[in-house]
């Protein structure tokens, strides 16, 4: 039940039927009609920019048709009346029995309620984290992870078919460096004192890896040359790496349906077969590039290097996929590995970086744009830095890591439930500021308790409901919520699918958490104003229908917030310690 999508629908009829009476021409584009909630409640329950968005196709005055369609539109039982504001605008007030029918809805669908169509079973590739495999991930990584599993159940949720992807990149040098760094420490596991030049890995973590890879081979590798070893305890270095990755994302409740690995699109001819797609549309040609933004450092030096014509598709400058000695670029790899998702038969990718890859977004969106044709659209989203505060003071690096603090150091300090809900509570391209203390603290400023606490409320609602001897599974008669904040609170319930479908529209998972908040907000007020008004109370003494009613409207509550949190991967509380 979307009950915009259905006023809407209604406005949508009205007009044709307008179309049909000769009030307006025909054949008007409807598109651009919406019906959405006002911006100030006091002006009513939902308003249509119909009149406005028509008036000038329509050769007619906004005010004109706002009149004529409030006409037709309190004809319906559901509109109390419709009034138009400003130039144009029509502002409508709903009967309670439609706010009533909301939680009913609620009720019946569960935690399916919001669910969509929207999506009909697009096929869509959300690739995330894809942290180099070289040491544990970061709390910049843990932004990006919850980001990108947030935004997958998103669309899920609102119909889509998903894919959650790691791009593994264990093609390049930085690996070499890590199988060095293992080296090292499987020297150190026989004993021998190691120094870390620059350049390579000290962290803590790598000791272990350093342990097994003894018991594994020995001393096979002791005084041998680097040629010797260094592919075999790469490749053992990076699956302890990923092991070690793996087990890092499922403590924050994140697990991946693809693991695809950079190294495989090497010798295997799909490098080759990406770019020669390129060639056959014409897009790959050999070239010099102008000097970085117009100035000529001093070790430039002009060089022809095969480019691929990305400026026809949206990017500032062309971009070089194999360099002047015949080695690919980075970005050769990358679009490969694109490729290779267009031809998995996906109708839309995201990608999830970092803040640092904002270059990449135009070159990665025109390679994707050339290999599909334009079919299958690339949404790039940047995840902005995260500061951590605990007592005050900037939290201090991981020992074990050795440079940074981990994705594991901020799990371990307030939990993953908490981890989660604080990363969504701005919005990705936004910095954040994560602090410790008021994670965790037990009041409104704090977004995570203030949630958990009207879901842990409802409950306990229901145990004294039960210790009352209430049967709150009776049908419950809805037409009793007649008061204005009862009705209010209903709905904020009817905004919930309309939230979901715009929320995965835009790729925006922070809005489901804004939402939550704003309904534990609602809920927590009318609890408030029971203090005052006993008649607003759960449970109403020696009133069994009018309990089992208003527990109704609180369980509808618990339900969407249950329902929301799921997308963002974070547990309901059922009571709060």
């Amino acid at each position: 039940m979307n009950l915009f999508a259905e006023i809407r629908a209604l406005v949508i009829e009205n007009l044709n039927a307008m179309q049909s009476e000769g009030a307006l021409p025909a054949g008007l584009d409807m598109g651009n009609v919406t019906v959405e909630p006002p911006r100030d409640a006091a002006h009513g329950d939902m308003a249509t920019n119909a009149a406005m968005v028509l008036a000038k196709p329509a050769g007619l005055k906004p005010r004109d048709i706002a009149d004529a369609l409030a006409a037709k539109l309190v004809a319906d039982d559901r509109v109390v009346s419709a009034d138009v504001a400003g130039p144009g605008f029509l502002n409508l007030r709903l009967a309670p029995v439609v706010w009533q029918g909301v939680v009913g809805a609620v009720l019946a669908q569960g935690t399916d309620f919001g669910r969509s169509d929207m999506g009909r079973g697009r096929k869509v590739n959300v690739e995330y984290v894809s942290a180099n495999p070289t040491g544990p991930l970061h709390v910049g990584h843990t932004r990006g992870a919850v980001f990108g599993d947030a935004l997958a159940s998103l669309l899920d949720f609102a119909g889509h078919e998903v894919t959650r992807e790691y791009y593994i990149n264990d093609g390049g040098a930085q690996v070499d460096v890590l199988a060095r760094s293992v080296y090292l420490r499987y020297l150190e596991a026989h004993g021998q004192d190691v120094a870390f030049p620059d350049g390579t890995y000290p962290g803590d973590y790598l000791i272990d890896v350093g342990q097994a890879l003894k018991d594994k081979v020995g001393d096979a590798y002791v005084g041998q040359d680097e040629a010797v070893w260094l592919e075999e305890i790469r490749n053992f270095s990076t699956d302890a790496m990923m092991d070690l990755i793996r087990a890092d994302l499922k403590s924050l409740g994140v697990e991946m349906d693809v693991f695809y690995s950079e190294k495989s699109l090497y010798g295997t001819g799909r490098i080759e077969a990406a770019i020669e797609d390129l060639k056959n549309k014409g897009l790959i040609y050999e070239g010099v590039l102008e000097p970085p933004k117009g100035k000529k450092p001093e070790d430039w030096e002009p060089r022809e290097q095969t480019l691929f014509r990305s400026t026809e598709h949206g990017d500032d400058v062309d971009r070089p996929v194999m360099k002047s000695d015949g080695a690919w670029t980075y970005f050769a790899p990358d679009i490969a590995y694109h490729y290779d998702k267009v031809q998995r038969g996906f109708d839309a990718l995201i990608d999830v970086f970092g803040a640092d890859h904002g270059g990449y977004v135009k070159r990665m969106k025109a390679a994707v744009s050339a290999l599909s044709g334009g079919a299958v659209p690339l949404d790039i989203k940047l995840c902005q830095l995260v500061k951590l505060y605990k007592n005050g003071e900037p939290f201090k690096m991981s020992k074990r890591a050795g440079t940074f603090v981990t994705l594991r150091d901020v799990v371990d300090q307030v939990g993953p439930d908490v981890t989660r809900f604080v990363m969504l509570t701005r919005k990705n391209d936004a910095p954040l500021d994560f602090d410790f203390d008021k994670a965790v603290e037990q009041s409104r400023e704090n977004p995570v308790f203030y949630v958990q606490y009207a879901h842990a409320r409802v409950n306990s609602v229901l145990r004294k409901a039960a210790e009352a001897g209430i049967d709150t599974d009776a049908m419950p008669d809805l037409t009793l919520l007649d008061h204005p904040a009862e009705l209010a609170l209903a709905g904020k319930l009817a905004e919930w699918p309309r939230l979901v479908e715009t929320a995965a529209r835009t790729n925006e998972p922070h809005r489901v958490a804004f939402y939550l908040y704003e309904l534990a907000g609602d809920f927590h007020g009318l609890w408030n104003k029971g203090n005052d008004e006993t008649g607003l109370r759960f449970i109403q003494d020696d009133n069994h229908a009018a309990s089992v009613a208003k527990i109704a409207l609180a369980r509808a509550v618990a339900i969407v917030i249950a329902a929301g949190l799921g997308i963002l991967g974070v547990t309901p509380a059922d009571e709060m310690r």
